[in-house]
């Protein structure tokens, strides 16, 4: 058996299956390549593509990371009382109870920056708190995607596109009371989210990253005529060379590089390395070449293709069935990996995406490079549900 696989076999042999593992010298090497690759530009952690808290802690504490960059304003005021002072939410908000806790304490508002794209999302929260309350920091969010005649390409998030767009929301952002706009934020999610699978890809993907040169530089001079921006937040995992050679932003941000789960392999720029994983049990050889696992429908989210299944990874030589794929109760895998497992054996599995498997989890196990293990509570563990 090769490593990582000899190491984390025999730490985690007395774990009954299901369990989550994180190869730790394989996590922090993953975390040591974000930082070379985003050139000397501060990383912010995305905590989605991680949701254990005692790893963005330790993330945090290493040079070249600094901040949160979270997906529910709920989560954010959570881990603001636990000490994190600059949380950055990704996406707008509508959670009525945490605007309450937001406002109520001048601590919280001071470390979590909301983010907004439009009027009506400055409208809701003077509607849920009132229009008299202190001062809420606010991120502009800008749809990075490239568009090209009628053709949309990349995620749809943000209305506001050009810089015409950004700074007339700036205006009226000023005007308002209640709301200091501290930042701007692009998300180039058809490069930093795509892998290099094609000459057409990496045409696409070359093309937007010019054009967002250009167009970023736009939009902040627009922003910074109504305001003192301290966050000009770009890029992701898949694009930290790319954007972080932009003068015009001060951060980058990242997370799922830190797991790299499958669908990050296969990017040019680095090569992904994998260090979480899920362990199934066998329960059942219904034939010499197949063998059942319990559990293992972790389906991740997006488009339902072929490549949003976890992956068999070890032992080589399995593959998901393709009229059973990954089930609820139980995963047949098939062979001829499948003719050495016996009942009681584990399969080593990969997520599609990073976070979303420890949803599934309570605790996740840190395996060092001599074989020791360290147990972390996910965001389930700790009794937190963000949606």
């Amino acid at each position: 058996m090769s490593e990582p696989f000899s190491r984390l076999e025999k730490a985690t042999a007395g774990l009954d299956a299901p369990v989550a593992v994180i190869d730790e010298p394989a996590l922090w090497a993953n975390a040591d390549d974000l930082v070379r690759r985003a050139g000397g530009v501060p990383v912010r952690v995305a905590s989605k593509s991680v949701r254990v808290r005692g790893i963005v802690g330790a993330t945090l504490a290493r040079d070249g990371f600094a901040g949160v960059m979270s997906y529910s304003l709920a989560e954010s005021v959570w881990l603001a009382d636990a000490g994190i002072d600059d949380i950055l939410l990704a996406y707008p908000t509508t959670n009525r109870a945490a605007l309450r806790d937001l406002v109520a304490d001048d601590r919280r508002r001071a470390a979590i920056t909301l983010m907004v794209d439009s009027i009506a999302s400055l409208d809701f929260i003077n509607q849920v708190v009132g229009a008299n309350h202190a001062p809420i920091r606010v991120c502009l969010d800008v749809d990075s995607s490239l568009k090209i005649g009628p053709v949309h390409l990349g995620v749809r998030r943000s209305p506001v596109h050009s810089a015409k767009e950004a700074g007339k929301l700036a205006a009226a952002i000023a005007k308002r009371h209640g709301f200091d706009l501290v930042g701007v934020m692009f998300y180039d999610a058809q490069i930093a989210g795509l892998p290099d699978s094609s000459r057409a890809v990496r045409l696409v993907k070359s093309r937007s990253a010019a054009e967002l040169l250009e167009r970023r530089t736009r939009v902040v001079n627009a922003v910074i005529a109504h305001a003192d921006l301290e966050i000009v937040n770009a890029g992701g995992t898949g694009s930290l060379e790319v954007t972080g050679a932009d003068p015009a932003i001060t951060e980058l941000t990242a997370g799922s590089g830190l797991f790299s789960p499958t669908l990050f392999d296969g990017y040019d720029a680095w090569e992904a390395r994998a260090a979480a994983y899920f362990v199934l049990s066998v329960v059942r050889k219904p034939t010499r070449n197949i063998a059942t696992l319990f559990g293992g429908g972790y389906i991740a989210s997006g488009p339902t293709n072929k490549n949003r299944q976890p992956t068999p990874t070890w032992p080589k030589g399995l593959e998901l069935i393709g009229t059973e794929g990954s089930g609820e109760v139980q995963t047949p895998v098939k062979g001829k990996a499948a003719r050495s497992l016996s009942i009681g054996d584990h399969v080593w599995m990969r997520h599609a995406k990073a976070g979303e498997m420890c949803e599934r989890f309570d605790a996740v196990h840190l395996v060092d490079a001599g074989g020791n293990i360290t147990a972390m509570p996910t965001y389930r563990g700790e009794g937190k549900n963000f949606g």
